[in-house]
């Protein structure tokens, strides 16, 4: 219950952070309001491979951190119940965890990645003037504004269409009026133009009344086509687990090491949490918390340092992201097996310091 509880509340964090990015660019018109919660669904594996290792890590701090607290843990040790058995049944739940989390590294992720990147690509692939609101100013990338007082519903014919372009080196503007507008594709070439007709347009300087007026029935303006393209990682992400074994290449080994990471990283965090819960009554269950998840935090950031040195071909070995999880797997077996080894060393020392005191 724990894990759920922190879990949804780390869900809300990110998505609400998403979708506020996303929201902007829809402002900005580069993508339609319409698809914005389809965006945060296909995402939405993706941010829960990463979220549920650490709702898994927090739970068990909580929960084992109560039993200590609250003396639990010290009647179910004086029954017979050790370590052992706690970390035991810890990693049964955690198994599952670890299942749920590769079905999404391994197939959600990338199938959720793939068709938000589609999406993004059909979003940002269209004209600017595809992207009009009615009836508001739209600023185009060359600095100059844009207006239409209706727009169809696919984007395609516009109302009474105002144009206004920034001025050259004589401080001349453009401004263009027509009645109606219309984006349409040449079937030689395959480009497309901004169609206008039955309009005006206006050269001249602002304050002076040498200017220019050409009345025209139809004038078509090109297009060009978006320069967006998609980022290497997202292309990475959005691979398939198969294609990405046949693949030889640097990126496509580290995102493969890195989805079939996440279930031993759930492994490992769980083994870390078991001896991090350990506190006194009096210390308050939280008293761990702060470095426990300092911890995680670490872990985190040296998984993603690794898997960028192995993006960039600068990694000393190709299995780098394994060390760093061997690295944490040997913590957390010192972490567990620390009281018992100074347990013993104190043992050993007793009767030494015994035998000492007699002499004396």
């Amino acid at each position: 219950m724990s894990m759920v509880a922190v879990c949804a509340i780390l869900l809300m964090i990110i998505l609400s952070g998403r979708f506020v990015r996303y929201l902007a660019e829809a402002a900005a018109g580069k993508l339609e309001a319409s698809v914005l919660f389809a965006l945060i669904g296909f995402r939405l594996p993706s941010y829960l491979e990463l979220i549920i290792p650490l709702a898994l890590f927090i739970g068990i701090l909580l929960a084992h951190g109560r039993m200590y607290v609250d003396s639990e843990m010290s009647v179910l040790k004086a029954c017979g119940m050790s370590e052992k058995t706690l970390l035991g049944y810890t990693l049964t739940t955690s198994l599952l965890v670890a299942v749920v989390v590769g079905v999404f590294s391994l197939h959600l992720g990338p199938m959720g990645a793939r068709a938000s990147a589609a999406l993004i690509d059909e979003q940002r692939s269209r004209t600017e003037f595809e992207t009009l609101k009615p009836a508001q100013f739209h600023r185009l990338s060359g600095g100059g504004v844009s207006y239409a007082e209706q727009v169809s519903d696919d984007k395609k014919r516009l109302q009474r269409v105002f144009l206004a372009s920034p001025g050259d080196e004589e401080r001349r503007v453009a401004l263009m009026t027509a009645k109606t507008g219309e984006t349409v594709v040449d079937k030689i070439s395959g480009r497309r133009y901004l169609v206008l007709s039955d309009g005006y347009q206006y050269h001249g300087t602002p304050g002076q009344s040498n200017y220019e007026v050409v009345s025209f029935r139809s004038y078509a303006q090109y297009l060009p086509d978006s320069d967006y393209e998609a980022k290497q990682r997202d292309i990475i992400d959005g691979m398939t687990t198969l294609q990405l074994i046949e693949a030889d290449t640097p990126q496509a080994n580290s995102a493969l090491q890195w989805r079939l990471s996440m279930p031993l990283l759930v492994m490992v965090v769980a083994m870390l949490a078991v001896p991090l819960s350990r506190t006194q009554p009096r210390s308050g269950r939280y008293n761990k918390m702060i470095p426990a998840i300092l911890l995680y935090v670490i872990y985190l950031v040296a998984c993603n340092a690794a898997r960028g040195m192995l993006d960039e071909g600068r990694a000393p070995t190709p299995w780098l992201l394994w060390f760093v999880h061997a690295g944490f797997l040997n913590l957390a077996l010192i972490l567990l097996i620390w009281p018992s080894f100074t347990h013993a060393i104190s043992g050993w020392f007793r009767p030494v310091a015994k035998q000492h005191s007699s002499n004396a």
